[in-house]
């Protein structure tokens, strides 16, 4: 019994020892290559470029005060449309102390004036119906007296416009009420009830109350490598479309290419800009981001074969033609001429028939099959 045994285990351990020589054989003996095989289309090849950019107003206008003080009122928010000279916030006047001392001084000087010229005139009337002056007397006493009037009103309203930044005269163009200088959408309104505001001069900018802009003339704006900006003219169409409404494109036309590069990242690149033609019903909003697809040049029905069975050789381009079938077939390196390629295709302008056949790269097999 145990001389059987001993048998059986021998036999098992030769069959596995013979399976796994077979096996490993088998593995090292060289397979056969095969490879893709193409054969030569008519089709309609274009390059085309992405550019990364956003969607901006044409014209996008900061409104400041014309005087400093501070925010009292706000009338608007962000989101509203307002026409030109609609009021968008109220500033209340903070005035300067050496200003209002002087304003307040010729307030009284003219108030005194205008007594004094009052007090003449009743005198030079009261002479003049007693026949005792000329007419000539008593008209200059009554234009003395006009002046004086005018002159404290004049007065007064300067008071009134240091102190409280309008007068009663000028109520209607008052500079303490900010306007919209453009019609359009409020963008942001930077500023809140209670902060200070100073107007624009030689030593600084000016505080903005808010900004506005027109948003029914929108422009995209990116930037293009160098290696193509080459093939850009102005007119050309693209297709815009904006991260936040994939299912929304837009068609554009580009109307600015920048004279000079940038760099960014190394590269250099050049700023374009195209007016965007908005569709019936899309909302865009102003700092979307974009992209822009842009056709750098087409060719149409021309003779085209997968890029992936070109060889390249310095400045020349070869293929291999397939000739023969079966255990004849072979393959004939020949030259072509490539024009247009996708990234995908390429033209082939010279070397290639629609009747021949080409190699392609070798199939991929899974060894465990």
């Amino acid at each position: 019994m145990k001389k059987y045994s001993k048998l059986i285990i021998f036999a098992i351990v030769a069959l596995i020892f013979i399976g796994t020589f077979v096996f490993l054989w088998q593995k090292s003996q060289p397979k056969e290559v095969v490879y893709n095989e193409f054969t030569p289309q008519l089709d309609s090849i274009q390059k085309t470029t992405i550019i990364t950019g956003k969607i901006e107003p044409r014209n996008e206008v900061n409104v400041k005060p014309q005087i400093s003080g501070i925010i009292a009122e706000l009338y608007k928010e962000p989101g509203d449309y307002v026409k030109a000279g609609d009021v968008i916030a109220k500033v209340k006047v903070i005035p300067d102390m050496n200003q209002l001392s002087s304003a307040e001084m010729r307030v009284r000087l003219a108030d005194i004036n205008l007594k004094q010229a009052q007090t003449d005139f009743n005198r030079e009337e009261n002479l003049y119906n007693q026949k005792l002056v000329s007419a000539d007397e008593y008209d200059k006493s009554k234009q003395a007296l006009n002046q004086a009037k005018h002159e404290k009103m004049a007065a007064e309203d300067a008071l009134e416009v240091i102190r409280d930044g309008v007068s009663k005269s000028n109520a209607n163009a008052s500079s303490t009420l900010i306007r919209s200088t453009i019609s359009g959408v409020i963008l942001d309104i930077p500023v809140k009830v209670g902060n200070s505001v100073i107007l624009s001069n030689t030593f600084n900018d000016g505080t903005t109350i808010a900004t506005v802009a027109n948003m029914n003339d929108l422009i995209f704006r990116g930037n293009i490598d160098e290696t193509e900006v080459g093939q850009l003219v102005n007119g050309m169409n693209m297709k815009i479309t904006i991260g936040a409404l994939q299912d929304l494109k837009f068609d554009a036309a580009l109307e600015y290419i920048s004279p000079k590069a940038v760099e960014s990242n190394g590269a250099n690149q050049f700023e374009i800009k195209a007016a965007v033609k908005l569709v019936e019903g899309g909302k865009i909003r102003s700092g979307y981001s974009a992209n822009a697809e842009i056709v750098l040049a087409r060719a149409d029905k021309v003779l085209s074969i997968p890029e992936s069975a070109i060889e390249f050789s310095g400045d020349s381009t070869f293929v291999y033609v397939i000739k023969g079938e079966g255990k004849e077939k072979s393959y004939e390196r020949t030259q072509v001429e490539t024009g247009l390629s996708d990234g995908v295709n390429v033209e082939i302008k010279k070397g290639l028939t629609a009747k021949d056949k080409v190699r392609g790269p070798e199939k991929i097999t899974d060894d465990n099959e």
